[in-house]
Formats: C-alpha cells, structure tokens, sequence
C-alpha cells in the first residue's frame, strides 16, 4: 500500500475508505523490517483476515495493532487515523470534546487517545541542539495576588522553553517542559534533554544558570523586559495563548504532554508533507500504554 504524504483531507479519506485500509497500512509499517513471531521468535509467517499475521510455527496470531499505541482501539481504526491526521496538520489544535463531536466518540476516549498521539509527540532527544540557544522560563495558570516574578510557591505551573535560532533569528526548533522551581538541578534537565554542550546557550540574568556554565557554553544579559529575546518570548506567548483558547486548563500530570504536541508541530512546520506518516510511525513503533498511565491512577 503507498504511503500517505500531503495534507489534503479529500486525499487522505479516498486513500483510507475503511478500516481494512487503516489495518494494512498499519501491518506494512510494523513488519516492514520483517516479521519476528513475539512468542517463538520464528521469522516465517502468513496473512490472516485484517491484515494479521500468523507463526507458521506456534500458530500465534499477532494484530496489527498489537503492542503499538493503536493496542485495543476500539472505537475504529479509521477514527483513530481521522483523529491522528488532525492533530498533526492543523496549525493550531482540537479539544477533546470537538473530536468527541466530530467523530461520534465520548470526550474521555478522545480525551486518552488523543494523549496516545501526545505520548508518539515526545522528541526522542536523539538530535540535541547544536547552534545558538536562547533559554527562559514562564508560567501557565491564572493570577495570582501577591505572586509576581520567579514565586517558588505560586501554584502557576512553571515551564522552561529553548528555541534554536537560525542565522537570521528565526525559530528553527522549540522544546518547552514542566519544573518544578526554577532552582538549577530542574532547570538542568532541558539542558541534559535537548541541548548539546557544544551549542551557544543565552539566557537572562537568573542565577539559577549560573552553576550549568561549567558544563554548558552559557552567556547571560538582560532581558529588558523581552526585547533581546523578542524569538523565544513570541513562542512563549503562543504556547500560553494556545493553551489557554484551546484547552482553558491542563492539569500537572499532563502539561508536559501539550507542551510536546506544540513543539512536534512548530519542529515539523516544514515538513508537513510526510507529518501524518510520521506520527503513524512512531504510534507503532511505540509500546502500548495503558488507561491507568495516561490518567495518571
């Protein structure tokens, strides 16, 4: 079966017409490399019904959707895809109870599957930043009397966000995660997650960067109140802003995985070509996750 490119909704329902369609794309991606029975390990196999395979050895019969983040969908695989080419071409995103409408399901399994494709988001932190690097901090949540600047005990969730420039200043990539304060041990961990020690790190004058310098190429200056970051801050305003139209609230267990829906999109604008088949590949590639995960139980 060819593989999907384009963003093209028209294209996209007469390439999947039913769920059978959905199956073989989805069992010509995972055996794709060669089949490898999960029982036996025999490598020999034959096609069942729904684009399944079956051991010529032990006679295990393995789904297509088996152990990917597709595992026990059972709302319809075709929804499933639908869900998936929305949340990866829209410039901005869906809510769950829109996607509940839209596709006939309940806002709680739009809800978890839709945190499903947030999980296949997540960067790999395979290919850390290398050139120039502009680092800040900002919170998400409602105001709060009494709290102003870097509050340790405000109940705002805190997020720090790195943007790689281009030579001329643009956003070239964009990480943001969830911390805890704003001490150096959490702000450390975008370093160790996404940053390489031979990248240019700038930051603002916070002291909490000052003890990364002896691992990381670091440079502080003021912030003045943004206008030499004018990058990074016009991407913290669009996280902020997305967050607060779309959603109007995230709750701490799942704030990390919003932010890496955001940064896939704005990390892939140009490449949206191959975005669907990408996200398709990395939800089978992936290990199924369970309700109690995604929820946080």
């Amino acid at each position: 079966m060819k593989l999907f490119t384009g963003q093209n909704l028209i294209e996209f329902t007469d390439h999947f017409k039913s769920d059978l369609d959905c199956l073989e794309y989805l069992a010509q991606m995972k055996w794709s490399g060669g089949y490898e029975c999960l029982k036996c390990g025999h490598k020999a196999s034959q096609t069942r019904n729904n684009s399944a395979r079956i051991c010529n050895k032990c006679s295990y019969i393995e789904s297509a959707t088996a152990n990917t983040l597709f595992h026990k969908v059972k709302f319809g695989i075709r929804k499933a895809f639908f869900i998936c080419f929305e949340m990866t071409t829209t410039t901005k995103s869906l809510s769950a109870s829109y996607v509940a409408v839209r596709f006939g399901i309940t806002e709680k399994t739009a809800r978890l599957f839709m945190h499903k494709v947030r999980e296949a988001m997540k960067s790999s932190g395979n290919h850390p930043i290398v050139g120039t690097v502009h680092i800040d901090e900002f919170v998400v949540g409602g105001k709060e009397e009494g709290k102003v600047g870097r509050s340790y005990d405000s109940k705002k969730k805190k997020i720090v966000c790195a943007v790689e420039l281009t030579e001329k200043g643009k956003v070239k990539r964009m990480y943001s995660m969830k911390i805890d304060n704003y001490s150096a041990k959490e702000l450390k961990n975008i370093f160790e997650a996404h940053i390489s020690t031979d990248a240019t790190v700038t930051t603002d004058l916070w002291k909490g960067y000052r003890p990364l310098m002896k691992d990381y190429n670091i440079s502080q200056i003021e912030s003045a109140n943004g206008l030499n970051f004018k990058a990074l801050h016009t991407m913290i305003h669009q996280v902020k802003s997305w967050i607060r139209t779309t959603y109007s609230w995230v709750s701490d267990y799942n704030i990390n995985r919003y932010l890496d829906e955001f940064c896939y999109r704005i990390n892939r604008s140009q490449m949206k070509e191959g975005i669907f088949n990408n996200i398709i590949h990395r939800m089978v590639v992936a290990d199924k996750i369970y309700q109690s995960k995604l929820i946080g139980n």
